[in-house]
């Protein structure tokens, strides 16, 4: 007697096949690959440029006003961002103190060549957009931004045509939008199969995988770069992990702290560019940044942490 296989059963084991296939492709099999020194990177579908898989976000964590000593700290992991390997650097208006903070680390350090720098536009008057962005540019001290995002979608009727504009000109390389925390999904949707932006931001982690469903394989899809924000959950995850013992299987792939693991996790999924922890620690940049070196997971060993993270958190 021929056991029961439905259809629902079989598009589900497709799909596995397909995303394990796919996987593989990107990133070798963990059985093959050796730990080295190479950088992991993914290229931006709209011009083939490399990015490396971790970049460094600056919500909460720059915030930190006047403190000189504070901002000192910054500039400690801005320069150790620079020699891990890492190029891309993401802020906002936001984010309080964030954006000079970020130009003064890049001021006390030679301006780095490597620098890739993505802004926001952040406002509800649309009027106000041209005006904020130059502000931007003059708190990083960059001739141009590589990379501006309308943030959460805010007036972004507005905010496109003129990124679009400044785009077309050489003002500006690449335009995204972004949302975060699983909101306005359908929204950023729309937006991704109708306007021509080369960027999307959007929330995911092991814990957070809505994106997986719809967004990310339609960014594959539409040639789109995709940037995965609060990978940590603003750290609340990782606080939550480092109370149970990493899991042992992790040395499979060169992982030494959860950190990795979930990052790891993060950009190996074929849809994702590049991932943004912020920390305000040089100790925990470093080991994001080992996150894009040693061997990578395949789709087995992805569903392996999304588990272990699950059971953990």
């Amino acid at each position: 007697m021929r056991p029961h296989f439905d259809e629902r059963t079989a598009l589900l084991t497709r799909r596995r096949w397909l995303l394990s296939a796919i996987v593989a492709s990107a990133w070798p099999a963990t059985a093959r690959a050796a730990p080295g020194p190479a950088i992991a990177t993914r290229t931006i579908p709209a011009s083939g440029e490399a990015l490396p898989v971790i970049g460094l976000g600056s919500w909460i964590t720059f915030n930190v006003g006047n403190d000189r000593a504070a901002r000192d700290s910054c500039t400690e992991v801005v320069r150790a961002f620079f020699a891990e390997g890492g190029r891309m650097i993401d802020s906002s208006p936001m984010y309080g103190s964030s954006q000079p903070v970020i130009g003064e680390a890049l001021q006390r350090l030679g301006r780095p060549a490597a620098l890739f720098s993505a802004e926001k536009v952040w406002t509800g008057d649309g009027s106000r957009g041209a005006a904020q962005i130059e502000a931007s540019r003059a708190f990083w001290g960059v001739a141009r931004f590589d990379l501006m995002q309308v943030h959460n979608l805010l007036a972004w009727q507005q905010h496109l045509p003129l990124l679009f504009e400044m785009k077309a000109s050489g003002r500006l390389r690449y335009v995204g939008i972004t949302t975060s925390e699983g909101r306005r999904h359908a929204e950023l949707e729309q937006l991704m199969r109708t306007q021509p932006i080369d960027f999307v931001q959007l929330t995911y982690n092991p814990l957070d995988r809505e994106a997986e469903q719809r967004l990310l394989p339609l960014a594959r899809e539409r040639g789109i770069a995709v940037i995965a924000n609060r990978p940590f959950r603003e750290g609340a995850l990782i606080d939550a992990l480092v109370r149970k013992p990493l899991p042992s299987w992790a040395s499979e792939i060169d992982c030494a702290h959860w950190s990795q693991l979930v990052l790891k996790f993060i950009v190996t999924h074929p849809g994702v560019t590049c991932a943004i922890p912020a920390t305000s620690q040089v100790a925990h940049l470093r080991q994001n940044m080992a996150a894009m070196r040693g061997r990578m997971p395949d789709a087995a060993l992805r569903d392996r942490i999304a588990r272990a993270v699950a059971n953990a958190a």
